[in-house]
């Protein structure tokens, strides 16, 4: 892999890991055009999310910092017995909806039946494939997630008479239950499934159907993934080093790629912020909608053809 296709995934990485639009489909949609797929970008396809951890780390160090002060303030009100439910602020509250949406990530570790895989080992099962159908097809699927989205964020919105110059972005609960966590959690694992369906997108869905304020869903689902991606950099790294392919990336190639992701990501979620507060989300509609339909077509006619139609390289089955 050479240093600009480093960059121009790094780009990729940083722009689609929190715009709702799917970094694991656009990813696996580069190196398709590209001609890099396959599992020796395992590693590398890692160290990109960790370099878009950085940068949700950082627009988010505040908030990152309160909460942590806030764990130890609360672990220490549990070994001393001062530690209730009902009197609970609103740091320590998030924490506990945090802690509850990262629960159902514990299912990605079953076991598929007949095999030696657990069910996380399908994402990357699905992301080396060298057809595209599963990712175009999810990318569909997150158009009309956020459509939902949209709909039932507008009746929120219409429910919040009092509100002030008719500013939508305040409309709906600014805090989350226990069923709006799991519900989110839930959407979480589907989304690590399926490289084209985005988590930022699906989970702000979720968070929209559930009636929350959009601003605070969207904090909820990045602040969530700040785990997840640490999780899941942890066992697919594990996984690369073990693969037989192991790391097969320069250095260098890895930190430009990780650089270019760090950036280009804090600035998406800057441009997302914003989208989402002018209510502008219908361009991630179509932009979806269009790239998955495009990519369906593309994928029908390779998987006819046999061949990669930007490489020109024979493609074999989809799994």
């Amino acid at each position: 892999m050479s240093i600009i296709d480093a960059i121009i995934q790094g780009v990729v990485q940083g722009l689609t890991e929190f715009l709702p639009v799917s970094s694991s489909g656009h990813l696996a949609i580069t190196q398709h055009i590209l001609g890099t797929s396959g599992e020796g970008n395992l590693f590398f396809n890692v160290m990109l999310h960790v370099g878009t951890l950085v940068a949700v780390a950082a627009f988010y160090y505040k908030l990152i910092l309160r909460l942590i002060k806030e764990l130890f303030r609360m672990i220490k009100d549990i070994f001393t017995g001062k530690f209730t439910l009902k009197n609970m602020n609103e740091d320590r509250r998030l924490i506990i909806m945090l802690i509850i949406g990262l629960l159902p990530l514990i299912l990605l570790f079953i076991p598929v039946p007949g095999t030696d895989m657990k069910i996380k080992d399908l994402a990357d099962v699905f992301s080396a494939s060298p057809i595209l159908i599963i990712t175009s097809v999810s990318l569909i699927v997150t158009s009309a997630l956020l459509t939902i989205g949209i709909i039932c964020n507008k009746k929120t919105t219409r429910e919040y008479k009092h509100l002030k110059n008719g500013d939508s972005s305040t409309a709906g609960r600014e805090s989350f239950k226990v069923l709006d966590a799991v519900c989110v959690g839930l959407m979480q694992v589907v989304a690590a499934l399926f490289p084209g369906l985005s988590r930022s997108g699906s989970t702000l869905a979720v968070g929209e159907m559930r009636g929350i304020n959009k601003q605070k869903a969207l904090d909820y689902t990045f602040v969530l993934g700040i785990p997840s991606i640490i999780a899941a950099a942890l066992l697919e790294g594990m996984d690369a080093v073990q693969s037989p392919d192991g790391i097969n990336v320069e250095v260098s190639v890895v930190i430009v790629g990780m650089v270019a992701a760090a950036v280009v990501g804090y600035l998406s979620i800057v441009i997302f912020k914003w989208f989402l507060k002018t209510d502008k989300m219908i361009i991630f509609v179509i932009y979806t909608a269009v790239v998955g339909i495009a990519f369906t077509v593309i994928s029908a006619i390779e998987m006819n053809t046999g061949y990669n139609l930007f490489t020109g390289a024979a493609i074999g089955s989809i799994f």
